[in-house]
């Protein structure tokens, strides 16, 4: 068996802990070595893959569910096979925020059969939300499973809250997982010391089935619409949506900044400046699974007023 040299990394986290943001910064530290990205986005749209893109980077996206489930598992080990082909130093994957990885190491089995090569496989590095995890992992299994089969737990967004509550979020992730490395991350930054590593001397849980599955997979909904809108006037429609979904995330057209990334997870709503694109775009995943084709509906004509259209 011909064993390649690409380091895989898997990058779990709940939706909104901060993938993509951290990502980009190992892409920068990482500048000039061969890299893959394989990109699950949960909704048809996708958001993070457009973040993510560029010259240097050769990526596959796999959207509309996680990687782990029986969905979309054979599209993951069809695009594992294929990667390794590609002689990378490299190769990240970031699962959707809704990824259970239970089942990893059995998909990483079977590409190597349909391949015929083998990854140097260096763990599952799982970021938290050190604002909204507490809150998750009370009422998502999947929250709990991504920590239970990580090897490296990275705490994010630690510039928004208190030593306290970091504590705390330290103190629930070794209730979970007693054997991971921890680090901390604010505003995407990351100590890389761990690329230097094998994580899997971290490993805590054998694999197990995912708790992914069709019958499991939350509601998401698509959203586009034409023209400018005031960012006062989203901001109101989002804030009322905010309580119903997991997340919000998407490109907008407003009228006082242009194109904007909008991302919305627990309260927090977040703009930043973006590329132009021919539509407004926005993502949502539900909390409360088709109802909240109504609420958008609602929402929107009351505070926004503008013609859109939503799809499944």
């Amino acid at each position: 068996m011909y064993r390649a040299d690409t380091k895989l990394y898997v990058l779990t986290g709940f939706l909104g802990s901060g993938k993509t943001t951290v990502l980009l910064k190992l892409l920068e530290i990482l500048k000039g070595h061969r890299i893959g990205i394989i990109q699950n986005e949960f909704g048809k749209l996708g958001i993070d893959g457009t973040i993510l893109r560029n010259d240097e980077i050769q990526m596959v996206e796999i959207n509309r569910g996680s990687i782990f489930c029986s969905c979309l598992k054979l599209n993951f080990v069809q695009a594992l096979a294929e990667m390794a082909a590609q002689d990378f130093e490299y190769l990240f994957v970031e699962s959707s925020g809704w990824g259970d990885p239970s089942n990893v190491q059995e998909i990483l089995e079977a590409a190597k059969i349909v391949s015929g090569k083998e990854y140097d496989f260096r763990g599952v590095i799982c970021f938290v939300d050190a604002v909204n995890f507490l809150e998750q992992v009370k009422e998502e299994e999947t929250a709990f499973r991504q920590l239970k089969h990580c090897h490296l737990a990275v705490i994010t967004k630690t510039d928004l809250v208190g030593e306290k509550q970091i504590e705390k979020v330290e103190e629930k992730i070794r209730e979970i997982n007693p054997v991971c490395e921890m680090k901390t991350s604010a505003n995407g930054e990351i100590d890389d010391s761990f690329l230097k590593k094998d994580l899997l001397i971290y490993e805590w849980a054998e694999g197990e089935e995912t708790t992914n599955s069709v019958e499991t997979k939350p509601k998401s909904i698509f959203m586009e619409y034409d023209g400018q809108i005031d960012r006062q006037k989203l901001n109101e429609f989002l804030t009322v949506i905010a309580p119903d979904v997991h997340r919000v995330k998407g490109f907008c057209n407003l009228t006082e900044t242009g194109w904007t990334q909008v991302d919305v997870v627990g309260t927090l709503i977040d703009y930043k400046e973006s590329e132009a694109f021919e539509k407004s775009q926005l993502v949502f995943i539900s909390k409360i699974g088709p109802m909240i084709i109504k609420k958008i509906l609602s929402a929107w004509q009351e505070y926004v007023g503008t013609e859109m259209k939503l799809r499944n």
